[in-house]
């Protein structure tokens, strides 16, 4: 298989968007609007006519460049529509031009040379009461206690104020990449990709919000956050039952991202989540990035 790196102004976007629209693996984290927002620069490997491809999240410190991880984008890797097997995986690995990488690939990449991530997914192709069986007993505790505070669902949040919201909380990285994430809620919700839920109480007060991302036929919980008020109201145990009984009985799937936290993948597998293998390579980091 040839394969050949194409630097941003190569790639052709219209090939691009139609393989990761038709692909088996097909994820919103590698559509040219998303990488954008989150890599700007960002590169790319491609065989064929775009049979297959792989982005490249190039970044620069100093003089180096090397490949990293963008934030809220939890796979990447090789997108066909095609059967991707682990072969055209390390062919590709072996293909990146970048001597330091550490990339996460997506569920269809196995390779034995990777580590194994955790994803935690909810099947809600079945009715709501036979996926509510499936809750954990601190979950159906949590619902009963945030029903029990009259709190509301509310779609009609507005960009700029869930932005606000969501920097104010307590995040590591909300000085960094301020300017990412708001990018990135703008775009998705102009484009009706990302849709935006929050919880509120009696007196209309948002505690808890989630930006979703539309991703096939997967909702992404992307960016979700709570206040202090909100984890005390168990609000986002709200606002998770009342969107699964949202789509219960549809083709979707719920998509927790995952976690190596255990507190939050207890909370996620709560809601009777299953786990999903994803796959992590890395070479050579430089020392700034360890």
């Amino acid at each position: 298989m040839q394969i050949r790196r194409l630097h941003h102004h190569e790639i052709n976007y219209d090939l691009w968007d139609k393989c990761i629209n038709n692909a088996k693996n097909s994820l919103a984290y590698a559509s040219t609007w998303y990488l954008d927002m989150v890599s700007p620069g960002w590169e790319a490997l491609v065989a064929g006519n775009y049979e297959y491809i792989m982005p490249l999240p190039v970044k620069k410190k100093y003089v180096i460049k090397y490949i990293v991880q963008p934030i809220l984008t939890q796979q990447l890797g090789v997108f066909s529509e095609e059967t991707i097997d682990s072969e055209i995986v390390n062919s590709f690995i072996r293909a990146i031009p970048y001597f330091s990488y550490e990339l996460n690939l997506n569920e269809r990449n196995f390779t034995p040379k990777a580590a194994i991530l955790p994803n935690i997914i909810v099947d809600l192709n079945y009715p709501y009461e036979y996926l509510k069986s499936k809750f954990s007993i601190n979950t159906k505790r949590n619902i009963v206690k945030a029903e029990s505070n009259q709190l509301h669902i509310d779609q009609s949040l507005k960009p700029d104020e869930f932005i606000r919201l969501y920097l104010e909380t307590d995040r590591n990285f909300k000085i960094i990449h301020a300017d990412k994430i708001r990018n990135l809620i703008y775009k998705g919700s102009e484009n009706n990709l990302i849709s935006i839920c929050c919880v509120r109480t009696p007196e209309n007060e948002v505690v808890s919000a989630v930006g979703l991302l539309k991703s096939g036929n997967r909702i992404i919980y992307l960016l979700p956050f709570s206040s202090v008020k909100g984890k005390a109201l168990s609000a986002m145990f709200f606002l998770i039952n009342e969107l699964i009984k949202e789509h219960a009985g549809t083709e979707k799937i719920l998509d927790f991202e995952g976690s190596r936290i255990e507190g939050l993948k207890r909370f996620y597998k709560g809601f009777g989540g299953v786990e999903r293998s994803y796959y992590l390579i890395k070479k050579c980091r430089p020392k700034f990035r360890k």
